[in-house]
Protein backbone atom coordinates (compact mmCIF):
# COMPACT_ATOMS: atom_id res chain seq x y z
CA UNK A 1 0.00 0.00 0.00
CA UNK A 2 1.55 3.35 -0.98
CA UNK A 3 2.44 5.28 2.16
CA UNK A 4 1.53 8.64 0.63
CA UNK A 5 -1.99 7.64 -0.42
CA UNK A 6 -4.85 9.34 1.43
CA UNK A 7 -6.31 6.95 3.99
CA UNK A 8 -9.76 6.58 5.51
CA UNK A 9 -10.45 7.21 9.18
CA UNK A 10 -12.91 4.96 11.01
CA UNK A 11 -14.49 5.75 14.37
CA UNK A 12 -16.74 3.32 16.22
CA UNK A 13 -19.72 5.03 17.85
CA UNK A 14 -20.49 2.92 20.93
CA UNK A 15 -24.23 2.97 21.66
CA UNK A 16 -25.64 0.38 24.04
CA UNK A 17 -26.53 -2.78 22.13
CA UNK A 18 -26.85 -0.96 18.82
CA UNK A 19 -27.94 2.22 17.11
CA UNK A 20 -31.31 1.02 15.94
CA UNK A 21 -34.19 2.27 18.08
CA UNK A 22 -35.32 -1.31 18.71
CA UNK A 23 -31.93 -3.02 18.93
CA UNK A 24 -32.52 -4.01 22.54
CA UNK A 25 -35.60 -6.02 21.51
CA UNK A 26 -33.82 -8.06 18.84
CA UNK A 27 -32.80 -11.63 19.77
CA UNK A 28 -29.22 -11.05 18.58
CA UNK A 29 -28.57 -8.54 21.38
CA UNK A 30 -28.31 -8.82 25.15
CA UNK A 31 -29.53 -5.61 26.83
CA UNK A 32 -28.92 -7.12 30.27
CA UNK A 33 -25.20 -6.85 29.52
CA UNK A 34 -25.27 -3.06 29.29
CA UNK A 35 -24.32 -2.69 32.94
CA UNK A 36 -21.25 -4.86 32.36
CA UNK A 37 -17.83 -3.40 31.59
CA UNK A 38 -17.07 -6.58 29.65
CA UNK A 39 -19.61 -5.59 26.96
CA UNK A 40 -17.75 -2.37 26.18
CA UNK A 41 -14.32 -3.96 26.52
CA UNK A 42 -15.29 -6.54 23.92
CA UNK A 43 -16.46 -3.86 21.48
CA UNK A 44 -13.35 -1.73 21.97
CA UNK A 45 -11.11 -4.78 21.54
CA UNK A 46 -12.84 -5.70 18.26
CA UNK A 47 -12.45 -2.17 16.92
CA UNK A 48 -8.80 -2.06 18.00
CA UNK A 49 -8.06 -5.41 16.35
CA UNK A 50 -9.46 -3.88 13.13
CA UNK A 51 -7.22 -0.78 13.63
CA UNK A 52 -10.09 1.70 13.98
CA UNK A 53 -8.85 5.19 14.77
CA UNK A 54 -11.09 5.59 17.80
CA UNK A 55 -14.17 4.67 19.78
CA UNK A 56 -16.66 7.33 20.81
CA UNK A 57 -19.22 7.70 23.60
CA UNK A 58 -22.15 10.09 23.32
CA UNK A 59 -23.63 11.49 26.52
CA UNK A 60 -26.48 13.55 27.90
CA UNK A 61 -27.06 15.09 31.29
CA UNK A 62 -30.80 14.59 31.58
CA UNK A 63 -32.85 11.59 32.58
CA UNK A 64 -35.74 10.14 30.59
CA UNK A 65 -39.19 11.65 30.85
CA UNK A 66 -41.18 9.28 33.13
CA UNK A 67 -44.34 10.16 31.16
CA UNK A 68 -42.86 8.60 28.02
CA UNK A 69 -43.55 4.89 27.63
CA UNK A 70 -40.62 2.46 27.83
CA UNK A 71 -38.03 5.05 28.84
CA UNK A 72 -34.52 3.72 28.21
CA UNK A 73 -32.03 3.26 31.04
CA UNK A 74 -29.08 5.59 31.46
CA UNK A 75 -25.64 4.69 30.17
CA UNK A 76 -22.25 5.04 31.81
CA UNK A 77 -20.66 8.44 32.33
CA UNK A 78 -17.91 8.79 29.67
CA UNK A 79 -14.84 9.55 31.81
CA UNK A 80 -15.47 6.55 34.04
CA UNK A 81 -15.96 4.12 31.17
CA UNK A 82 -13.17 5.50 28.97
CA UNK A 83 -10.71 5.29 31.87
CA UNK A 84 -11.59 1.62 32.21
CA UNK A 85 -11.19 1.10 28.46
CA UNK A 86 -7.81 2.84 28.59
CA UNK A 87 -6.58 -0.03 30.72
CA UNK A 88 -7.97 -2.80 28.50
CA UNK A 89 -6.77 -1.31 25.18
CA UNK A 90 -3.39 -0.09 23.92
CA UNK A 91 -3.73 1.86 20.67
CA UNK A 92 -7.28 2.88 19.86
CA UNK A 93 -8.39 6.47 20.55
CA UNK A 94 -10.93 7.20 23.31
CA UNK A 95 -13.39 10.04 22.59
CA UNK A 96 -15.94 11.17 25.18
CA UNK A 97 -18.74 13.73 25.08
CA UNK A 98 -18.87 16.52 27.66
CA UNK A 99 -21.10 19.58 27.53
CA UNK A 100 -19.81 23.13 27.77
CA UNK A 101 -23.23 24.13 29.06
CA UNK A 102 -23.24 22.32 32.39
CA UNK A 103 -19.59 21.92 33.37
CA UNK A 104 -16.68 24.17 34.32
CA UNK A 105 -13.54 24.51 32.18
CA UNK A 106 -11.09 23.80 34.99
CA UNK A 107 -12.62 20.46 35.93
CA UNK A 108 -12.97 19.40 32.30
CA UNK A 109 -9.39 20.37 31.40
CA UNK A 110 -8.13 18.37 34.37
CA UNK A 111 -10.27 15.32 33.54
CA UNK A 112 -9.20 15.16 29.90
CA UNK A 113 -5.56 15.76 30.78
CA UNK A 114 -5.86 12.86 33.23
CA UNK A 115 -7.39 10.59 30.59
CA UNK A 116 -4.68 11.59 28.12
CA UNK A 117 -1.96 10.65 30.60
CA UNK A 118 -3.65 7.39 31.65
CA UNK A 119 -4.14 6.31 28.02
CA UNK A 120 -0.69 7.52 26.89
CA UNK A 121 -2.09 10.06 24.47
CA UNK A 122 -5.38 8.62 23.25
CA UNK A 123 -7.97 11.07 24.62
CA UNK A 124 -10.46 13.06 22.56
CA UNK A 125 -13.25 15.46 23.58
CA UNK A 126 -16.55 15.61 21.69
CA UNK A 127 -17.72 19.16 22.42
CA UNK A 128 -21.47 19.71 22.77
CA UNK A 129 -23.46 22.71 23.96
CA UNK A 130 -26.50 20.66 25.12
CA UNK A 131 -29.96 21.33 23.75
CA UNK A 132 -33.24 21.12 25.66
CA UNK A 133 -34.62 22.38 28.93
CA UNK A 134 -34.75 19.05 30.80
CA UNK A 135 -30.97 19.09 31.14
CA UNK A 136 -30.99 22.69 32.36
CA UNK A 137 -33.40 21.78 35.15
CA UNK A 138 -30.77 19.46 36.59
CA UNK A 139 -28.34 22.36 36.98
CA UNK A 140 -30.21 25.04 38.90
CA UNK A 141 -31.85 26.56 35.81
CA UNK A 142 -35.43 26.70 34.65
CA UNK A 143 -34.54 26.75 30.95
CA UNK A 144 -31.53 26.34 28.71
CA UNK A 145 -29.66 29.29 27.23
CA UNK A 146 -30.46 30.53 23.74
CA UNK A 147 -28.76 28.67 20.89
CA UNK A 148 -26.39 31.52 19.97
CA UNK A 149 -25.50 32.17 23.62
CA UNK A 150 -24.62 28.50 24.12
CA UNK A 151 -22.06 28.74 21.31
CA UNK A 152 -20.67 32.03 22.65
CA UNK A 153 -20.15 30.32 26.00
CA UNK A 154 -18.53 27.38 24.21
CA UNK A 155 -16.08 29.68 22.39
CA UNK A 156 -14.91 31.17 25.68
CA UNK A 157 -14.88 27.71 27.28
CA UNK A 158 -12.45 26.48 24.60
CA UNK A 159 -10.21 29.52 25.12
CA UNK A 160 -9.96 28.71 28.83
CA UNK A 161 -9.43 24.98 28.40
CA UNK A 162 -6.67 25.44 25.83
CA UNK A 163 -4.88 27.91 28.09
CA UNK A 164 -5.14 25.49 31.02
CA UNK A 165 -3.74 22.60 28.96
CA UNK A 166 -0.83 24.89 28.09
CA UNK A 167 -0.37 26.25 31.62
CA UNK A 168 2.37 23.66 32.15
CA UNK A 169 5.09 23.88 29.53
CA UNK A 170 6.24 20.49 28.32
CA UNK A 171 9.43 20.53 30.38
CA UNK A 172 7.98 22.21 33.48
CA UNK A 173 8.12 19.00 35.53
CA UNK A 174 11.71 18.61 36.78
CA UNK A 175 11.62 16.01 39.58
CA UNK A 176 15.14 17.11 40.47
CA UNK A 177 15.71 15.19 43.68
CA UNK A 178 19.28 16.40 44.15
CA UNK A 179 18.24 20.06 44.27
CA UNK A 180 14.76 19.48 45.70
CA UNK A 181 12.96 20.96 42.68
CA UNK A 182 9.68 19.37 41.60
CA UNK A 183 8.89 21.91 38.88
CA UNK A 184 10.44 24.84 37.07
CA UNK A 185 8.24 27.64 38.38
CA UNK A 186 9.06 29.83 35.37
CA UNK A 187 7.33 27.26 33.18
CA UNK A 188 4.07 27.18 35.15
CA UNK A 189 1.56 29.86 34.14
CA UNK A 190 -1.48 31.42 35.76
CA UNK A 191 -3.84 32.06 32.86
CA UNK A 192 -5.75 34.85 34.67
CA UNK A 193 -8.80 34.53 32.44
CA UNK A 194 -11.56 37.06 33.01
CA UNK A 195 -14.44 36.85 30.55
CA UNK A 196 -18.19 37.09 30.19
CA UNK A 197 -18.84 33.53 31.33
CA UNK A 198 -15.72 32.41 33.25
CA UNK A 199 -13.17 33.65 35.75
CA UNK A 200 -10.25 31.21 35.95
CA UNK A 201 -6.84 31.71 37.58
CA UNK A 202 -4.87 28.56 36.69
CA UNK A 203 -2.49 26.86 36.31
CA UNK A 204 -3.89 23.36 35.96
CA UNK A 205 -2.88 20.89 38.68
CA UNK A 206 -1.65 18.23 36.26
CA UNK A 207 1.21 18.46 33.72
CA UNK A 208 0.55 18.88 30.02
CA UNK A 209 -0.65 15.64 28.44
CA UNK A 210 1.16 13.46 25.88
CA UNK A 211 -0.88 14.99 23.03
CA UNK A 212 -0.54 18.56 24.31
CA UNK A 213 -4.29 18.97 23.76
CA UNK A 214 -6.68 16.01 23.48
CA UNK A 215 -8.28 15.75 20.03
CA UNK A 216 -11.16 18.24 19.67
CA UNK A 217 -14.31 16.80 18.10
CA UNK A 218 -17.62 18.52 17.32
CA UNK A 219 -20.96 17.40 15.88
CA UNK A 220 -23.21 20.44 15.33
CA UNK A 221 -24.10 21.32 11.73
CA UNK A 222 -26.23 24.43 12.26
CA UNK A 223 -24.88 27.82 11.18
CA UNK A 224 -23.52 28.41 14.68
CA UNK A 225 -22.23 24.84 14.82
CA UNK A 226 -20.36 25.10 11.53
CA UNK A 227 -18.76 28.36 12.58
CA UNK A 228 -17.69 26.80 15.87
CA UNK A 229 -16.29 23.74 14.08
CA UNK A 230 -14.33 25.89 11.63
CA UNK A 231 -12.72 27.73 14.56
CA UNK A 232 -12.02 24.83 16.89
CA UNK A 233 -12.77 21.29 15.66
CA UNK A 234 -10.19 18.81 14.47
CA UNK A 235 -12.72 16.07 13.71
CA UNK A 236 -16.41 16.57 12.91
CA UNK A 237 -19.19 13.99 13.25
CA UNK A 238 -22.00 14.84 10.86
CA UNK A 239 -25.24 13.39 9.48
CA UNK A 240 -25.80 13.73 5.73
CA UNK A 241 -28.38 11.83 3.69
CA UNK A 242 -27.17 12.27 0.11
CA UNK A 243 -23.81 12.51 -1.64
CA UNK A 244 -24.60 16.06 -2.77
CA UNK A 245 -25.44 17.10 0.81
CA UNK A 246 -22.26 15.46 2.05
CA UNK A 247 -20.15 17.23 -0.58
CA UNK A 248 -21.80 20.56 0.25
CA UNK A 249 -21.16 20.24 3.98
CA UNK A 250 -17.58 19.06 3.42
CA UNK A 251 -16.71 21.91 1.04
CA UNK A 252 -18.40 24.53 3.23
CA UNK A 253 -16.62 23.46 6.41
CA UNK A 254 -13.21 23.24 4.75
CA UNK A 255 -13.71 26.69 3.15
CA UNK A 256 -14.71 28.22 6.49
CA UNK A 257 -11.58 26.80 8.11
CA UNK A 258 -9.37 28.12 5.31
CA UNK A 259 -10.93 31.57 5.62
CA UNK A 260 -9.88 31.58 9.29
CA UNK A 261 -6.30 30.74 8.37
CA UNK A 262 -6.53 27.06 9.25
CA UNK A 263 -5.29 24.21 7.08
CA UNK A 264 -8.49 22.51 5.78
CA UNK A 265 -6.72 19.16 6.09
CA UNK A 266 -6.65 19.82 9.84
CA UNK A 267 -10.39 19.05 10.07
CA UNK A 268 -11.39 15.41 9.56
CA UNK A 269 -15.03 15.07 8.41
CA UNK A 270 -16.76 11.84 9.49
CA UNK A 271 -20.38 11.29 8.36
CA UNK A 272 -22.30 8.68 10.31
CA UNK A 273 -23.45 5.47 8.62
CA UNK A 274 -25.51 2.56 9.96
CA UNK A 275 -24.33 -0.57 8.09
CA UNK A 276 -27.05 -3.26 8.14
CA UNK A 277 -25.10 -6.16 6.67
CA UNK A 278 -26.15 -9.43 5.09
CA UNK A 279 -24.57 -12.00 2.80
CA UNK A 280 -27.10 -10.82 0.21
CA UNK A 281 -28.94 -7.53 -0.18
CA UNK A 282 -32.24 -9.33 0.51
CA UNK A 283 -30.86 -10.73 3.77
CA UNK A 284 -29.71 -7.26 4.88
CA UNK A 285 -33.05 -5.67 4.03
CA UNK A 286 -34.87 -8.43 5.90
CA UNK A 287 -32.84 -7.64 9.05
CA UNK A 288 -33.54 -3.94 8.57
CA UNK A 289 -37.27 -4.68 8.37
CA UNK A 290 -37.12 -6.98 11.41
CA UNK A 291 -35.69 -4.14 13.45
CA UNK A 292 -38.18 -1.58 12.13
CA UNK A 293 -41.04 -3.90 13.03
CA UNK A 294 -39.86 -3.87 16.65
CA UNK A 295 -40.06 -0.07 17.01
CA UNK A 296 -42.41 1.16 19.74
CA UNK A 297 -44.30 3.97 17.94
CA UNK A 298 -45.28 5.74 21.16
CA UNK A 299 -41.70 6.11 22.33
CA UNK A 300 -40.41 7.04 18.88
CA UNK A 301 -43.12 9.65 18.32
CA UNK A 302 -42.40 11.16 21.74
CA UNK A 303 -38.74 11.58 20.80
CA UNK A 304 -39.66 13.06 17.42
CA UNK A 305 -42.13 15.48 19.03
CA UNK A 306 -39.40 16.82 21.29
CA UNK A 307 -37.00 17.25 18.39
CA UNK A 308 -39.47 19.03 16.11
CA UNK A 309 -41.18 21.12 18.76
CA UNK A 310 -44.62 19.81 17.72
CA UNK A 311 -46.81 17.38 19.66
CA UNK A 312 -47.35 14.44 17.29
CA UNK A 313 -48.94 12.09 19.83
CA UNK A 314 -52.40 12.36 18.22
CA UNK A 315 -51.24 12.85 14.63
CA UNK A 316 -52.34 10.11 12.17
CA UNK A 317 -49.52 7.65 11.55
CA UNK A 318 -50.22 7.43 7.83
CA UNK A 319 -50.42 11.18 7.20
CA UNK A 320 -47.58 13.55 6.31
CA UNK A 321 -46.14 15.74 9.06
CA UNK A 322 -48.20 18.76 10.08
CA UNK A 323 -46.76 22.25 9.47
CA UNK A 324 -43.53 22.69 11.42
CA UNK A 325 -42.19 25.82 13.13
CA UNK A 326 -39.41 27.77 11.38
CA UNK A 327 -35.90 26.69 12.31
CA UNK A 328 -35.35 30.09 13.95
CA UNK A 329 -37.94 29.13 16.56
CA UNK A 330 -36.04 25.99 17.55
CA UNK A 331 -33.78 26.43 20.58
CA UNK A 332 -32.64 22.81 20.59
CA UNK A 333 -30.69 20.87 17.97
CA UNK A 334 -31.25 23.07 14.92
CA UNK A 335 -29.23 21.00 12.46
CA UNK A 336 -31.02 17.77 13.38
CA UNK A 337 -34.40 19.55 13.11
CA UNK A 338 -33.50 20.65 9.58
CA UNK A 339 -32.26 17.19 8.62
CA UNK A 340 -35.50 15.50 9.75
CA UNK A 341 -37.71 18.17 8.15
CA UNK A 342 -35.85 17.97 4.85
CA UNK A 343 -35.91 14.16 4.87
CA UNK A 344 -39.68 14.09 5.38
CA UNK A 345 -40.31 16.72 2.70
CA UNK A 346 -37.85 15.34 0.11
CA UNK A 347 -39.13 11.76 0.30
CA UNK A 348 -42.79 12.60 1.04
CA UNK A 349 -42.80 10.49 4.20
CA UNK A 350 -45.75 9.82 6.45
CA UNK A 351 -45.25 9.93 10.20
CA UNK A 352 -45.06 6.12 10.28
CA UNK A 353 -42.44 6.06 7.52
CA UNK A 354 -40.41 8.83 9.13
CA UNK A 355 -40.34 7.01 12.46
CA UNK A 356 -39.06 3.93 10.65
CA UNK A 357 -36.37 5.86 8.80
CA UNK A 358 -35.17 7.61 11.96
CA UNK A 359 -35.33 4.42 14.02
CA UNK A 360 -32.33 3.04 12.17
CA UNK A 361 -29.92 5.85 12.96
CA UNK A 362 -31.60 9.08 14.14
CA UNK A 363 -31.07 10.78 10.78
CA UNK A 364 -27.79 9.13 9.79
CA UNK A 365 -27.66 7.09 6.60
CA UNK A 366 -28.84 3.50 6.93
CA UNK A 367 -27.05 1.23 4.42
CA UNK A 368 -28.77 -2.15 4.14
CA UNK A 369 -26.72 -4.35 1.83
CA UNK A 370 -23.76 -6.64 1.32
CA UNK A 371 -20.23 -5.83 2.53
CA UNK A 372 -19.31 -4.99 -1.08
CA UNK A 373 -22.18 -2.49 -1.35
CA UNK A 374 -21.22 -0.81 1.94
CA UNK A 375 -17.57 -0.65 0.88
CA UNK A 376 -18.66 0.86 -2.46
CA UNK A 377 -20.60 3.58 -0.64
CA UNK A 378 -17.65 4.39 1.63
CA UNK A 379 -15.26 4.54 -1.33
CA UNK A 380 -17.63 6.77 -3.32
CA UNK A 381 -18.08 9.36 -0.57
CA UNK A 382 -14.38 9.26 0.33
CA UNK A 383 -13.31 9.72 -3.27
CA UNK A 384 -15.90 12.31 -4.23
CA UNK A 385 -15.16 14.96 -1.60
CA UNK A 386 -17.87 14.13 0.94
CA UNK A 387 -15.88 12.46 3.73
CA UNK A 388 -12.43 11.88 5.22
CA UNK A 389 -13.73 8.78 6.96
CA UNK A 390 -16.85 7.53 8.70
CA UNK A 391 -18.51 7.30 12.08
CA UNK A 392 -19.55 3.63 12.11
CA UNK A 393 -22.86 3.05 13.93
CA UNK A 394 -23.75 -0.67 13.90
CA UNK A 395 -27.52 -1.27 14.19
CA UNK A 396 -27.01 -4.15 16.63
CA UNK A 397 -24.04 -4.91 18.86
CA UNK A 398 -21.82 -6.82 18.98
CA UNK A 399 -22.88 -8.65 15.78
CA UNK A 400 -23.01 -5.56 13.57
CA UNK A 401 -19.46 -4.55 14.52
CA UNK A 402 -18.17 -8.10 14.08
CA UNK A 403 -19.59 -8.28 10.55
CA UNK A 404 -18.18 -4.87 9.61
CA UNK A 405 -14.72 -5.72 10.96
CA UNK A 406 -14.67 -9.17 9.38
CA UNK A 407 -16.12 -8.35 5.97
CA UNK A 408 -16.05 -4.61 5.17
CA UNK A 409 -12.66 -3.63 6.60
CA UNK A 410 -10.78 -6.26 4.53
CA UNK A 411 -12.44 -4.91 1.36
CA UNK A 412 -11.33 -1.38 2.23
CA UNK A 413 -7.80 -2.65 2.74
CA UNK A 414 -7.83 -4.53 -0.57
CA UNK A 415 -8.77 -1.24 -2.25
CA UNK A 416 -5.86 0.55 -0.56
CA UNK A 417 -8.18 2.80 1.48
CA UNK A 418 -7.52 1.75 5.08
CA UNK A 419 -4.51 0.85 7.20
CA UNK A 420 -3.59 -2.74 7.92
CA UNK A 421 -2.08 -1.81 11.29
CA UNK A 422 -1.50 1.22 13.47
CA UNK A 423 1.45 3.40 12.51
CA UNK A 424 1.22 5.83 15.45
CA UNK A 425 0.63 5.68 19.17
CA UNK A 426 -1.57 8.70 19.89
CA UNK A 427 -5.05 9.60 18.70
CA UNK A 428 -3.65 12.67 16.95
CA UNK A 429 -1.22 10.46 15.08
CA UNK A 430 -4.06 8.15 13.99
CA UNK A 431 -5.90 11.15 12.51
CA UNK A 432 -2.73 12.59 10.96
CA UNK A 433 -2.88 15.74 13.10
CA UNK A 434 0.06 17.58 14.72
CA UNK A 435 0.69 18.05 18.41
CA UNK A 436 -0.23 21.69 19.21
CA UNK A 437 2.52 24.08 20.21
CA UNK A 438 2.28 25.47 23.72
CA UNK A 439 1.07 29.08 23.60
CA UNK A 440 3.30 30.08 26.52
CA UNK A 441 6.44 28.39 25.23
CA UNK A 442 6.08 30.22 21.91
CA UNK A 443 6.04 33.61 23.62
CA UNK A 444 9.46 35.29 23.51
CA UNK A 445 10.86 36.25 26.94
Amino acid sequence: MPSDRRQLHLNLFLMGVGHHEAAWRHPRTDPAGLSSLAHYQRLAATAEAAAFDSVFLADGVEGPDPARANAWISHFEPFTLLSALAVSTERIGLIGTVSTGFTEPYNLARQFASLDHLSQGRAGWNIVTSAGDRAARNFNRTANQEHAVRYQRADEYLEVVRALWDSWEDDALLLDRENGLVTDSAKLHEINHSGEHFQVLGPLNIPRGPQGHPLLVQAGSSEDGRGFAARHAEAVFTAQQTLAEGQGFYADLKARAAALGRDPAGIVVLPGIVPVLGSTEAEAKALDQELDDLIDPTRAIGTLSTLLGVDLSDHPLDAPLPPLPPVAAINGAKSRFELVRDLAERDGLTLRQLVGRLGGGRGHQVLAGTPEQVADHIELWFGQGAADGFNIMPPILPDGLDLFAEHVVPLLRERGLFRTEYTGRTLREHYGLPRPANQYTSVAV
